[in-house]
């Protein structure tokens, strides 16, 4: 509760949490929109493949030329403005340099900046969940031998659960689903760039007059997305995947008590403790009353009469036994709420959630019949998906993350909904994030 007090104080003593911004892109810009006006808070650079592209994100999010002029971190650093430079390595390592934070959503980027965080002695704030979904409990683990922070990114969806379950957790309540909603239908699974926009009601003049990315907008869709951060927030909280994957179960908010409690109880989980998603539609296409479609929830037990009595006394939405109970949060503001992540592992040496083990993953998933000599085209494209599996399931499986299925060539075929394998692709073995997820899977990210 006293974040933004700790931050005047670093205003006031002139020694303001110095951060380094990489990838200027639509979850970069929000964050750029509230950084410029909070105290203690100076951006020492913003790091971007496309340095003209990071300036007109600075400008469109308020930020005046005058403070955009500095040719080096050395500059920013003495008269507090702002670098814009596409040498992230050496943004990292500048002394000046307190928080990092990743919102390339580069699987690969994100492994080379944690690591690089990890030498020079800065904390990591990760907007890249995809990274983390890859190899996330390794990187943790890392961060913490190097004694650094490494955060889930506040205001995404991951880091919003994590406290929802930290919350339940801290009061003494038994967690037993946790999650968030999104628009999901069985054939989304199958969708494509060329299809995605049919399924969002955008028209072709939408489309045209807009900023969007077809293949992003699709790994939301296809059920990817969902799967990467069903995997962070497994890995992160302990809860557990169902053996199938996610099962999307239409549900609003005010059934979230009587849909998100055991199959043996009358509710869809597999089991106590588990992650998983619901769906704003039903299975034929109508909305879900009151859905959570932008919104998170936890569930949780009471475990006692005197409890489920208190349930009732204060109004409490439960499941019909008066055993299960829910709380949630209706939206996220992405990343303009990034700046909790920032000031709470600069100032506090705490993050807003991260990994603790390797429980769950997120492996590539045929489509379609794919044939051997094609080349997988990654999250949100045309040729796979990710599936939330228990981490035991795709270890036995040899199951390849999602966050490895770009640009990479299929030496066998592989049926349509079937996971790919390692075995089933030419990758190279010897590049950073191969390498850095095989040690995971070797037994890397043991506590």
């Amino acid at each position: 509760m006293n974040l933004h007090r700790l931050l005047q104080e670093r205003e006031a003593a002139s020694r303001p949490v110095r951060v380094v911004l990489i990838g200027a892109g639509k979850f970069g810009s929000m964050y750029l929109s509230q950084a410029r006006r909070t105290p203690g808070i100076h951006l020492l650079a913003v790091a971007d493949l496309d340095p003209a592209r990071a300036r007109a994100s600075l400008v469109r999010t308020g930020w005046s030329e005058a403070l955009l002029g500095a040719k080096s971190p050395d500059a920013a650093a003495k008269d507090r403005t702002t670098c814009l430079t596409d040498d992230a390595a050496a943004a990292i390592a500048h002394p000046a340099t307190e928080v990092v934070i990743d919102a390339t959503g580069s699987p690969a980027a994100g492994v080379r900046h944690v690591l690089a965080c990890c030498a020079a002695g800065k904390h990591i704030v990760m907007v890249n969940v995809e990274a983390d979904a890859l190899a996330g409990p390794l990187l943790a683990r890392k961060a913490r031998e190097a004694g650094i922070v490494y955060s889930l990114a506040y205001g995404d969806q991951p880091a919003l659960i994590c406290e929802q379950v930290d919350w339940a957790r801290a009061a003494g309540f038994e967690v037993i689903a946790a999650g968030k909603g999104t628009k999901y239908l069985p054939a989304y699974h199958a969708s494509t760039p060329e299809t995605v926009w049919g399924h969002y009601g955008f028209s072709p003049d939408m489309v045209a007059r807009g900023d969007f990315n077809a293949q992003m907008f699709n790994s939301f869709l296809d059920g990817t997305k969902s799967a990467i951060e069903m995997a962070a927030v497994a890995n992160a909280t302990g809860l557990q995947a169902a053996p199938g994957g996610l099962e999307f179960p239409p549900c609003g908010v005010d059934d979230l008590a009587r849909v998100l409690r055991p199959k043996s109880e009358g509710g869809h989980l597999h089991h106590r403790g588990q992650v998983e998603v619901i769906s704003s539609v039903e299975r034929d296409g109508r909305p879900v009353f009151r859905d959570l479609r932008w919104g998170v929830y936890v569930t949780f037990a009471a475990g006692h009469e005197y409890v489920r009595k208190c349930f009732q006394e204060y109004g409490i939405v439960t499941d019909p036994s008066g055993e299960y109970a829910a709380m949630y949060k209706p939206s996220h503001l992405i990343g303009l709420e990034l700046g909790i992540s920032v000031a709470s592992v600069a100032l506090r040496k705490e993050a807003t959630g991260a990994a603790t083990g390797f429980r769950a993953d997120c492996v590539a998933t045929a489509k379609r019949d794919l044939r051997a000599g094609e080349t997988l085209d990654g999250e949100g494209g045309y040729t796979v998906y990710g599936k939330l599996m228990p981490a035991s399931a795709s270890l036995a499986a040899g199951g390849l993350p999602i966050g490895l299925a770009h640009k990479v060539k299929l030496v066998r075929d592989v049926a349509a909904g079937r996971p790919v394998a390692w075995d089933d692709v030419a990758i190279d073995g010897s590049s950073e994030a191969a390498r850095i997820r095989r040690e995971m899977e070797a037994g890397g990210a043991d506590a």
